[in-house]
């Protein structure tokens, strides 16, 4: 437990240390208005305290991948701690940062808009038909996830809780963005802190231990696939945790709502780093919990990772207890997966230029965007889940280059951004030409396509004009 703790120190210090040398190299700016300010329209423009846009952005970007993709992780040992704690730091809230403030910056635009604006056109276009898939994922994912949960705690089975969860998504895409996401989110986030702190708690109690596996990062140890190995395949599954792109379909929400540039920092950065704490703590749970990574895989294989959340919550807390501590993870993917389809919406409405303060125009994207979800949704979990790890990190690299793009052409220290650009593209070409979605080849073979495409995105990215004085 002891490296547990060392873990969460890390990232509670690197908030005040590293965040603030982030926040330094952006330059923020607190006389400037932001959009809430300057174009408030009373659905997604939208002046709210700090406090409430923080806990909205944590409960947006905290689905299923800081509870499913550790519990996965954990089947790796230690070390899946280890990438959570260093990709959160300097690669995950780093992109959290740019993703919103950049957005920020120009007037609250979707994450297409964002790319496009720093890396051309063809990069806007490209990014409204991928984070338009992304979202799509996620909102499926986020659907059948909890329903899952929810059948396993009531007579109800999966299709009629599938059936509600979406009903619901369908009213909070809706309507303006303080009538439900901003009322309810307060209620929702204490049933998330019981849920951290509680098994936390709990795990301190029970007198568990990791189990010890090695850091061969080329095992082949995988519940759904036994031939991905930690290379790449750590750097996927353990998204949210660490870094996802799908943040960056969530952060112009909340970019649209905040008050200051001064609360930047704690917004983007500060809620990615209590995602890692989350993270940590279900990771810490499926090494713990189990006497060793083949009896969590079992479970695992069983009945997927809401099997083992529910298991772990009832064990830890009791049957009240633990009902609670499941309805707090219940939350996160349904409070992500509402704002999925809500910045999808927007994305949509921004590609063709519609007005979205009427509710028939609303509708007029609803209707088919939700039609369209409700097929996926048919589709098996484990395919969708794996494609949208694929899918989340890849926009996550493209945000990175994206950032990267506005600070070296601001003629400001880039490679906070570049650095975890460049290891992100490695590893989503990397899995790409491995992985069996993919174009399953060697893995040695796989990794020196990703490196050298790694090494090619980075000398078109020197290729960019430099703007002549700071922006």
């Amino acid at each position: 437990m002891l490296w547990f703790f060392f873990c969460i120190g890390l990232l509670i210090l690197a908030y005040f240390t590293y965040g603030k040398i982030v926040e330094k190299i952006f330059v923020i700016n607190p006389e400037r208005k932001t959009p809430a300010h300057a174009m408030a329209d009373g659905v997604d423009y939208v002046n709210m305290s700090n406090s409430k846009v923080f806990l909205i952005q944590l409960l947006n970007i905290a689905g299923l991948g800081p509870i499913f993709g550790p519990i996965l992780g954990a089947l790796y040992g230690p070390v899946a701690m280890l990438w959570i704690v260093i990709g959160c730091i300097f690669a995950g809230a780093v992109h959290d940062y740019f993703s919103g403030m950049l957005s920020v910056r120009s007037n609250g635009a979707s994450v297409p808009t964002v790319v496009g604006d720093h890396l051309g056109a063809w990069a806007k276009h490209f990014m409204n038909i991928f984070a338009l898939v992304l979202l799509l994922l996620v909102g499926v994912v986020f659907v059948l996830g909890p329903a899952k949960l929810l059948a396993s705690l009531s007579p109800l089975n999966v299709m009629t809780w599938t059936f509600i969860i979406f009903a619901y998504y369908i009213l909070a895409t809706l309507v303006s963005i303080d009538k439900i996401i901003g009322r309810f989110y307060p209620i929702f986030g204490a049933l998330l802190l019981f849920m951290s702190f509680g098994l936390t708690i709990g795990l301190i109690f029970s007198g568990k231990e990791f189990y010890s596996v090695g850091l061969d990062f080329f095992k082949n140890f995988d519940p759904s696939d036994p031939q991905l190995p930690i290379w790449p395949l750590i750097f996927i599954t353990i998204s949210c945790g660490a870094i996802s792109g799908f943040h960056a379909t969530q952060s112009p929400l909340m970019a649209r709502c905040i008050a200051n540039e001064k609360s930047g920092r704690m917004i983007f950065y500060g809620a990615m780093i209590l995602e890692g704490i989350i993270g940590l703590i279900w990771c810490t749970l499926g090494l713990s919990f189990y006497d060793s990574p083949e009896a969590l895989k079992a479970v695992i294989s069983e009945g997927s990772p809401s099997k083992v959340v529910h298991d772990i919550s009832i064990a830890l807390l009791g049957g009240v207890g633990g009902i609670v501590a499941i309805l707090g993870v219940v939350i996160l993917p349904i409070t992500s997966g509402d704002t999925a389809f809500r910045s999808a919406r927007l994305i949509i409405a921004d590609f063709f230029k519609l007005s979205q303060k009427e509710m028939t125009k609303r509708l007029y994207i609803a209707v088919p965007l939700f039609a369209l979800g409700a097929l996926i949704s048919t589709v098996n979990f484990d395919i969708v889940w794996r494609y949208f790890g694929w899918a989340n990190q890849t926009t996550a690299a493209i945000m990175l280059w994206a950032a990267s793009a506005y600070l070296y052409k601001a003629n400001k220290f880039h490679w906070i951004t570049t650095i975890p650009a460049v290891f992100m593209t490695s590893v989503v070409i990397t899995f790409l030409a491995y992985a069996k979605i993919g174009f399953g080849l060697n893995l040695q073979i796989s990794t020196i396509i990703g490196v050298v495409g790694a090494i090619i995105c980075l000398v078109l990215f020197f290729r960019l004009k430099k703007l002549p004085q700071n922006v």
